[in-house]
Parts: C-alpha cells; structure tokens; sequence
C-alpha cells in the first residue's frame, strides 16, 4: 500500500509548499518514487499555482507522473481566496472524490505528499475541517510552523490539536531569512521543551527518513 503524508501548518503563508518540494527530493533520495496531491486550493483564478509547483516538481524526480495532468493534482479549485468553507459557498463536499483522486496518483507511486489548505482549523464544509483530512486519509502528519515571535504559542496550539484528536504527528520549523531573532526568543523554550527540533532548511533529510520510519513501522 502507497505510504501517506499529510502536510499542514500553523497558518497560511507558513511554507506548506516549500517544504512539500525539498520531501519530495528527500525521499527521492531514500529510492522512492513520490507522488503530490494538493485535494484543495483555493484562490486560483486560471491555474492552481501550488498544485503546479508541486506537479512539475515531482514530475522531475516522477516522470510516470507526466500521465496526468494538474487538475490531476487538484480536485477542488476555487476562485476566492478564502476557506474552502467560504470560497464554497458553505456547500458539502463529498470526501470521496478526493479518494478517487489519491488512487490514481498512488498507481504511480510509493509514497505520497498530500498537502493541506491554511492551517488544523480551517472549515472545509460545514461538518469537515483541514485537521479531519489525515484521518481520512490514514495519513501521517508533518506540521510546518514558523520562526516569528509568537511560533511557541502557535506551535504548541497546533500540536495540541494534534494530540487531542490522537493523530500521529511530527513537526518542522521553516525558519526564513528575515526571521532572525528565533534563536534568541523562542528557541531557548523550545528546547526546554521539546527533545528533538527539527529546522526544514537543515533537516529535511532526517525528516524525510523519520516519517518514512513512522509509517512503516
């Protein structure tokens, strides 16, 4: 059976994308054949522009992924660039289509990197929101959260969610070139707390081989 991840952040704009495109060379690397899929997007106006950063990126290291074609990548493509639940105009969405959309991407691959929309909270429907999607999707998921002042209390408020809801968890900071007070405001506690950090930039290597491990053990 096809392995699963499921990116998802503290926020929009964290770096869900970014980090999704250095996994897919990182378990390139390990010998696996990767595939994308992004099962939301909104804000597109003619084309999903993360689903194509993604697809051409994994088509790269995937060429049987040249049989499909972007809106292969992204089944549900909204205009509004907003929460699904708003750019849809609060209508059900039937979580089957995107099953259907996953089994023909993982005919082509090993594992799969399926990225989320916003953060844990974002509603997709009415009844859904972005934190329900790994569990349907039996996925395991790698959280993304920055480097800013104020990354503790998002962090440790995204992990709890994480943890009440028992989903199998690890986490990342993408720590950008104008985040530089990091090491001195928020890493000290991060420390304390947690015994294992990992950075995107420098680690994702190691991320890449510990979420391979999780999922097959």
């Amino acid at each position: 059976m096809t392995k699963r991840i499921f990116i998802t952040a503290t926020n929009t704009n964290i770096g869900k994308t970014y980090t999704s495109k250095l996994l897919i060379e990182a378990f390139t690397r390990l010998g696996l054949r990767v595939g994308v899929y992004k099962p939301i997007e909104t804000g597109v106006t003619t084309i999903p522009s993360d689903g194509i950063e993604l697809f051409e990126t994994a088509c790269i290291h995937n060429p049987a992924l040249q049989s499909l074609n972007v809106s292969d990548i992204v089944t549900l493509q909204l205009s509004l660039p907003a929460a699904p639940f708003v750019a849809n105009e609060g209508k059900p969405i039937d979580l089957s289509i995107f099953d259907k959309a996953l089994a023909k991407i993982e005919a082509l691959c090993d594992i799969v990197i399926i990225e989320g929309a916003g953060g844990l909270m974002v509603p997709i429907d009415s009844e859904t929101m972005m934190i329900d999607l790994p569990r349907h999707f039996n996925a395991l998921t790698l959280l993304v959260t920055h480097c800013n002042l104020g990354c503790i209390n998002d962090t440790l408020l995204s992990i709890k969610a994480l943890e009440d809801a028992a989903l199998p968890h690890l986490f990342g900071f993408n720590c950008r070139s104008e985040e530089q007070d990091f090491k001195t405001t928020s890493l000290p506690y991060l420390n304390h707390r947690f015994k294992t950090l990992y950075r995107i930039d420098n680690d994702i290597d190691t991320i890449a081989k510990a979420l391979f491990d999780t999922i097959s053990s």
